[in-house]
């Protein structure tokens, strides 16, 4: 008897130290692609294009990039959304038509709607290339997704999200679902076939 209770307490040892160790590898990937994503060198591109919500953390990251590489082009997502007030205010605000501003609203208030429009505007502007600010959760995904429905070049800048231990475990468990979901249901497959 006591050897049939040993075997189980070092079997669910055994698989509760896997179930840490997988928690653990689970984590350090998660920090790899959700918070140290920033580029190891930023270029000037035909266009700076922030997607939607917490405008108020991604906007001034745009406008700076824009203003320190002279790109001509600011581009916003337009949501009217309480996370997006700051970019929606700002499209608001604007005298269009406006060469230096342009302001779109995805058909579908998600990612894979902003990675559609993006295409759409890269190609109709025949841009080659575009920076797109994003929260530093979001990029690998957001970056995946737009790489799927465009051949121009995508360069990727996070802007840091102020979020407590909590958030960032919430933002892990969602991008990591997320990748998986685009990974598996790519978007604009054919580049272009969905355009």
């Amino acid at each position: 008897m006591p050897s049939s209770v040993t075997a189980v307490n070092t079997a669910t040892r055994r698989v509760l130290a896997f179930a840490v160790g997988g928690l653990m590898l689970w984590l350090i990937i998660a920090l790899q692609l959700f918070v140290n994503v920033d580029p190891l060198s930023v270029h000037r591109t035909d266009a700076v294009i922030m997607l939607g919500g917490a405008a108020s953390e991604r906007l001034p990251v745009a406008r700076q990039i824009q203003s320190e590489f002279h790109v001509p082009v600011l581009v916003l997502s337009h949501t009217d959304t309480f996370g997006n007030r700051v970019a929606d205010e700002a499209c608001n605000s604007a005298a269009f038509p406006n060469p230096a501003v342009i302001c779109f609203r995805p058909p579908d208030l998600d990612t894979r709607g902003e990675a559609r429009a993006i295409s759409r505007l890269i190609q109709a502007n025949g841009w080659k290339s575009v920076t797109v600010v994003t929260s530093s959760y979001h990029v690998t995904r957001a970056g995946r997704l737009i790489g799927q429905c465009t051949t121009a070049d995508v360069q990727m800048v996070a802007s840091h999200p102020d979020l407590d231990l909590g958030q960032w475990i919430r933002r892990f468990v969602i991008e990591t679902g997320g990748l998986l979901d685009v990974s598996l249901r790519p978007e604009c497959a054919n580049h272009g076939a969905e355009m």
